[in-house]
C-alpha cells in the first residue's frame, strides 16, 4: 500500500523530497470542543507529501526535523506547526467564522453566504454521499426549499423535470442548468462527481437574463486541491429493486361475478353461467412486475501540488427495470478529468471534461396501451400465453407479456462536454476570466415492429415488419469573457464589480427514416440497410437548428462594514429566436440586505449569532418554450396544387410567422431573512416571494384561415398572450447538536407553500391539454382565474338511490344517456335545471399547495444514520388507467358498488348499457397528496487504529433502503409521477412506479 501511494505521488504530485534525518511524527487534530476532525489535510509545506486524519482525528507522517506541517480543514482556520522532534502533536483548529458563512457559487463568481442578498439554496456534496441517488436530480427533492422534482416515470433512465417555485409558463418550466459554466444536462452526470449545487430562485438569477426566468441550477464538479496528497476513492453499491405497490384488482371469480351482474343489469345473457371452476385466475401484475438488479461503481484519483491540481475518475451504473427486465434497462458510463495549473503567480489555467455514454431500452409506458395499462385491464380469466383472439376486450387491450416480448426499442447517447478557462490577475484586486464551454452529443435510436397478430382489430396488430431509426447531432458552446474587481476602501467600503460578455451557440440536426419488410422478421436484422420494402407515404424526415445568443452583463456589489449590502445587475441579451426588431432585451435587478447582527446592540448577544434581512426585485427572461424562430415560417406545411390539370403534392407555409413575438418576462420579488441562534445550533431561513410571468409565448390560438394556417402541417402563430402568478412562502430550519464526544446529530426541515394562478389569457378563453379515456374532451385547462393545468369536468353529489331521486334531479340526458338509480349524480353548477357541458367546473389542481422535506443525520461513534423524507400536499391526480369497455378487468373497489338503495353512495352500478358515469368528473380525480420516506441509510466506518494498520484513510460499509414507504390515499401506482407537462400533467395512465431499492455499499479512501 505504501509503495502504491509513493507511485501515485510520483505520477501526480512530484517526487518525494528525501532528507537525511527522517523522523516519524504522530498527532491528533480536534476542534475547540475537543471533537476529533476526520479528513483534515496534513501537508509538509513546499513538498508534495502529506496525509489526512482518520475517523478519530489521528495522523502519522514521515518528515524531517525542521519541516513545517500545514493543517487545513473546511470551516476552520489553517494552522502551521514546525516539527522539532517526534513528540506527539495535539493540534486544535479554531473555527473560521468567515467560512461558516460558506462560499456559494452565484453566477460569474462566488460570494460568502453571509453576504448573499438573494434567495439561494445549496445542496452540498454530503447530500449526494448520503442519498446515493441514481440521478443528480433526485438529490434535490426534499433537500432544497422551493424545488420540486417531477419524475415522468420510474423506468430506468426516464426523464426527470425540475420546477423551482411552481409552474409559471404554459410550455417549458425547466431551469437553466450550468455545469462549471457551460449549459449542460444533469442526466449525463454521475452524482459522485458533484461538489455542490447552487439554486438561484429569485432576481439573483437576473445575471443570466433571457434564460433565467425558470431559475438557475449551478453545478460545481469536484476538483483536486493544492498541496494535497494523492487520494484514491472507490464507491460502490448494489441493490435489488421491487415495485412499491400493486393496484388491487378483481380475481377471475370476482371478475366473472361482476361481469354477470353488468350483463344482467342490461338484460343480456350471462357470460359466465358457472364461475365455480375459475378460481383466482391470472394476476398479470404479478407476472409483469419483477425484482430487478442495480449496481454502481465509481473510482477517482485526486490531489495537488503547489502548482498543479488534478482529479480523474470514472463510473459505471446499470439498472434493470422492474417491468420488462432487460427490455427496460439503463446503463450509464462516465469518464471525467479536471486539471488546474498555475503557470505564473498571476496566470492560472483550469480544464475539465466529462464523457458520458448512455444506453436505454424502454417499453410503452404512461399512456393508453402501455404495458401496465394492459396489465390492469386484461381479464384475469386469460392465461399468461393467451391472446384475445375473439376481441372481447376491445381493440386496445392485449396480453402485456406478449407486448413486452414483442417490444424492441434501443437508444444510445454519447456526450462530451466540459470547459477550459484562463484566469489572469494583473493586480491583486482585478481578475480577468476567459472561459470556453462545450457540449458535443450524438444519439441514435432504433425501434422494431415485428409482424404480429394480437387479435381481431387490435391497434397493435402489425401486418408488415418495420424498423425506425434516427440519428441526432446536438452541439453547443459558450464563451465567457469577464472581469472582476474587488477592493475595500477605508476598511469599511467593500466593492465588487463584475462585467463581461457571453456568446452562446446551440446547433444541430437530426435524420429519421423508416424501412419495411425486415429480413426474417427479427430484431437481429432490424436495420434500415437491410429493410428493402417500399411505402407510398414519406418514410424519412429531418431537421436542422441553429440558435445564437449574445449577451453583455454587469454587476455591482457593495457593502459597508459587512452590515449594509446592496447589489445591482443588468444584462443585455439578444437571441436569433426573435425578429431583428425584437431581438434585444434588457434584464435589470437589484438586491439588498441588512446584517442586523453586526450592529452594536446585537454584537454581544448570547442568543443571536447571525441575523440578516434581505430583499430582491428584478426582471428575467425565458425564451425556452419548446419552439424557435417564431418570426418566420419554416415551410413545413403540406398542400395539394393543381398544375397542368393534375393534382401535385407540395409544401405549404407551415406555422404562421409572428415577427412581433418576444421572450417571456418574469417579474420577481423576494423578501427574506437568515437567522442563526445559540452558536449556530439553529439555522433558519425564510422567504416570501412573488413572480408574475408576463408575455407568455402561446401557440395554437386560432386566427383567420385567410392567413394560411389551415393546411396540413400548418398552424396558428406563437404570440405573447398570457400572464401567470406564483406567490408563496419558503421556510427552512436546521438544528445541530453535539451531545458528547461520540454522539452528534442534526435535523432539518424545509417547506414551500404556493399559490398558483393564471392572470390573463388573450385571444382565446382557455388552452386545453391532456387526455382522458377515448373520445372525450381534453380534461386540463390553462384559463384565467384558475391554476395552471387545472382539471375541468363535472362535480358529483353522490349516487342516485331511487327512481324518485332521478326524477327530482335536473336531467342528465344531455351527457349521452338516461340516468337511473346507481348512476353518478352531477351538480347543476349554473342552476339552469339541466346537466350539460355548461355545468363543468374546476374539479382539481395538479400543482401541490405545499412541498416539504424532513431530514435526519446521526453519528454515534463509528455508526452513522441518515433518513430523508419528502411530502407533497394538495395536488390532485386523474385516475385514467381504467378502460371503458364492458369485458375488461376492474379495480377491486368496484366490489363496493351500488347494488340497491343504501348500498353505496360512492361507487356507481355496473352495467354494459350506456350511462353517464363515464363522463370526466371528480369521481376520477383523487387527492394525490403523499409523504414518502425517501432514504434510510445505516453505515459503519472502521476505527482509525484499524485503518492505520491496513493503510487506508476510510473504509465504510452501509445498508440502505430507497423509496421505503409512501403514505397516501391515492389508489394508483405512484402519486409522485406526473409527467411534468404544464397543461396535462397529473393524469395517470398507469404510471410506471418508482422502485423501492434495497442496497448495500462500500466507501473506500486511501
Amino acid at each position: 500500500m505504501k509503495k502504491f501511494k509513493c507511485l501515485l505521488i510520483a505520477l501526480f504530485g512530484g517526487f518525494l523530497s528525501l532528507h537525511a534525518q527522517t523522523i516519524s511524527v504522530e498527532g491528533n487534530v480536534t476542534d475547540e470542543s475537543s471533537m476529533p476532525l476526520l479528513g483534515v489535510n496534513v501537508l509538509v509545506k513546499d513538498q508534495a507529501k502529506g496525509t489526512v486524519t482518520d475517523f478519530d482525528g489521528n495522523f502519522s507522517l514521515e518528515v524531517s526535523a525542521g519541516d513545517v506541517l500545514q493543517f487545513s480543514y473546511v470551516g476552520f482556520e489553517p494552522r502551521e506547526i514546525v516539527v522539532k522532534d517526534n513528540t506527539f502533536l495535539n493540534v486544535v483548529l479554531q473555527t473560521d467564522s468567515e467560512s461558516l458563512a460558506e462560499v456559494v457559487v452565484i453566477g460569474y463568481g462566488t460570494q460568502q453566504r453571509k453576504d448573499i442578498t438573494g434567495s439561494v439554496s445549496v445542496v452540498s456534496e454530503d447530500v449526494f454521499e448520503e442519498l446515493n441517488p441514481i440521478k443528480v436530480e433526485q438529490a434535490l427533492q426534499g433537500t432544497a426549499a422551493g424545488v420540486n422534482v417531477l419524475p415522468s416515470s420510474g423506468s430506468p433512465g426516464a426523464g426527470i423535470s425540475i420546477n423551482i417555485r411552481g409552474i409559471a409558463s404554459n410550455s417549458v418550466n425547466e431551469p437553466l442548468v450550468l455545469i462549471d459554466g457551460y449549459q449542460g444536462d444533469l442526466n449525463t452526470l454521475n452524482p459522485n462527481d458533484i461538489a455542490s449545487i447552487s439554486i438561484l430562485k429569485d432576481a439573483q438569477a437576473a445575471i443570466y437574463g433571457i434564460a433565467g426566468a425558470n431559475g438557475v441550477v449551478l453545478v460545481t464538479t469536484k476538483t483536486g486541491k493544492k498541496n494535497t496528497a494523492p487520494t484514491v476513492k472507490y464507491d460502490t453499491y448494489m441493490g435489488i429493486q421491487e415495485t412499491t405497490r400493486k393496484i388491487p384488482l378483481l380475481n377471475a371469480t370476482e371478475y366473472a361475478l361482476i361481469l354477470n351482474e353488468a350483463y344482467a343489469n342490461n338484460g343480456e345473457e350471462l357470460p359466465y353461467p358457472d364461475v365455480s371452476a375459475l378460481g383466482k385466475g391470472t394476476n398479470f401484475q404479478d407476472e409483469v412486475f419483477d425484482t430487478a438488479p442495480l449496481y454502481s461503481h465509481f473510482l477517482s484519483l485526486s490531489g495537488g501540488t503547489e502548482k498543479i491540481t488534478y482529479s480523474v475518475g470514472g463510473s459505471h451504473l446499470f439498472q434493470e427495470g422492474i417491468v420488462g427486465s432487460d427490455k427496460s434497462d439503463f446503463t450509464r458510463s462516465t469518464g471525467r478529468f479536471s486539471i488546474g495549473v498555475e503557470f505564473f503567480e498571476d496566470l492560472n489555467f483550469t480544464a475539465n471534461s466529462v464523457f458520458t455514454d448512455l444506453n436505454r431500452r424502454s417499453l410503452n409506458e404512461n399512456g393508453l396501451g402501455s404495458v401496465l395499462f394492459n396489465a390492469l385491464n386484461i381479464a384475469p380469466t386469460f392465461g399468461i400465453n393467451d391472446e384475445d383472439t375473439e376481441g372481447i376486450l376491445g381493440n386496445e387491450i392485449i396480453n402485456p407479456l406478449s407486448q413486452i416480448e414483442n417490444t424492441f426499442n434501443d437508444y444510445n447517447l454519447k456526450r462530451l462536454n466540459g470547459t477550459f478557462a484562463l484566469e489572469y490577475n494583473p493586480i491583486e484586486e482585478l481578475t480577468f476570466t476567459s472561459r470556453f464551454g462545450y457540449s458535443l452529443a450524438n444519439s441514435k435510436g432504433k425501434t422494431f415492429f415485428p409482424i404480429i397478430e394480437y387479435g381481431p382489430g387490435k391497434v397493435f396488430n402489425n401486418a408488415r415488419s418495420q424498423v425506425n431509426q434516427n440519428r441526432i447531432n446536438d452541439n453547443s458552446y459558450t464563451f465567457d469573457l469577464f472581469g472582476t474587481y474587488e477592493d475595500t476602501f477605508d476598511e469599511a467600503h467593500h466593492v465588487t464589480l463584475t462585467g463581461g460578455t457571453t456568446v452562446i451557440r446551440t446547433y444541430g440536426d437530426g435524420l429519421s427514416t423508416t424501412g419495411f419488410d425486415v429480413p426474417n422478421n427479427s430484431w437481429d436484422f432490424a436495420d434500415i440497410s437491410l429493410a428493402r420494402g417500399a411505402s407510398d407515404a414519406q418514410t424519412s424526415g429531418g431537421y436542422v437548428y441553429d440558435i445564437r445568443k449574445l449577451s453583455f452583463f454587469g454587476r455591482l456589489q457593495y457593502d459597508y462594514k459587512g452590515k449594509y449590502l446592496v447589489s445591482g445587475m443588468l444584462r443585455r441579451d439578444s437571441s436569433n429566436n426573435f425578429s431583428p426588431s425584437n431581438r434585444v432585451g434588457y434584464f435589470p435587478s437589484v438586491t439588498g440586505g441588512w446584517v442586523v447582527s453586526e450592529e452594536s446592540f446585537l454584537q454581544n448577544s448570547d442568543v443571536i449569532e447571525f441575523l440578516k434581512f434581505r430583499a430582491s426585485y428584478g426582471t428575467l427572461g425565458n425564451d425556452n418554450t419548446g419552439g424557435s424562430r417564431y418570426y418566420r415560417s419554416l415551410l413545413s406545411g403540406e398542400a395539394t396544387y393543381v398544375l397542368d390539370g393534375k393534382l401535385i403534392n407540395g409544401t405549404a407555409l407551415g406555422t404562421i410567422a409572428n415577427p412581433n413575438a418576444q421572450w417571456e418576462e418574469a417579474e420577481k420579488t423576494n423578501i427574506g431573512m437568515d437567522l442563526r441562534l445559540w452558536n449556530n445550533m439553529i439555522d433558519i431561513s425564510a422567504d416570501v416571494f412573488r413572480e408574475d410571468r408576463n408575455s407568455l409565448l402561446i401557440s395554437g390560438i386560432p386566427v383567420s384561415g385567410i392567413f394560411g394556417g389551415g393546411a396540413p402541417g400548418s398552424g396558428a402563430p406563437t404570440i405573447n398572450a398570457g400572464t401567470t402568478r406564483n406567490q408563496g412562502v419558503e421556510f427552512a430550519i436546521k438544528y445541530s447538536q453535539v451531545v458528547s464526544d461520540d454522539l452528534d446529530f442534526n435535523i432539518s426541515y424545509n417547506a414551500m407553500f404556493l399559490d398558483n394562478e393564471v392572470i390573463e389569457v388573450r385571444g382565446t378563453e382557455f388552452l386545453p391539454g391532456g387526455q382522458f379515456s377515448v373520445g372525450q374532451p381534453q380534461p386540463s385547462r390553462f384559463e384565467e382565474g384558475f391554476p395552471v393545468g387545472y382539471f375541468y369536468g363535472y362535480k358529483t353529489d353522490g349516487i342516485f338511490q331511487t327512481p324518485e331521486e332521478v326524477a327530482a334531479h335536473p336531467s342528465q340526458t344531455a351527457l349521452g344517456a338516461v340516468s337511473a338509480p346507481g348512476d353518478l349524480r352531477y351538480v347543476d353548477i349554473n342552476g339552469d335545471g339541466v346537466i350539460n357541458t355548461e355545468d363543468r367546473t374546476n374539479i382539481g389542481d395538479p400543482i401541490p399547495t405545499a412541498t416539504m422535506g424532513l431530514n435526519l443525520n446521526v453519528n454515534y461513534g463509528p455508526v452513522d444514520l441518515v433518513a430523508y423524507t419528502f411530502a407533497s400536499i394538495g395536488n390532485d391526480m386523474v385516475r385514467n388507467y381504467e378502460r371503458a369497455q364492458p369485458n375488461v378487468n376492474r379495480p377491486a373497489f368496484i366490489l363496493d358498488r351500488w347494488t340497491g338503495p343504501g348500498t353505496s353512495n360512492t361507487v356507481p352500478r355496473v352495467t354494459t348499457g350506456a350511462t353517464t358515469n363515464l363522463a370526466f368528473s371528480d369521481y376520477y380525480v383523487e387527492d394525490a397528496s403523499f409523504a414518502r420516506i425517501q432514504t434510510v441509510q445505516l453505515g459503519y466506518s472502521l476505527p482509525g487504529d484499524v485503518l492505520e494498520k491496513i493503510g487506508m484513510n476510510r473504509l465504510r460499509v452501509y445498508a440502505a433502503v430507497n423509496n421505503l414507504y409512501t403514505f397516501t390515499e391515492y389508489k394508483g401506482f405512484d402519486p409522485s409521477a406526473t409527467g411534468g407537462a404544464a397543461i396535462g400533467g397529473g393524469i395517470d395512465y398507469g404510471f410506471y412506479p418508482l422502485p423501492r431499492i434495497y442496497q448495500v455499499g462500500l466507501n473506500l479512501n486511501f
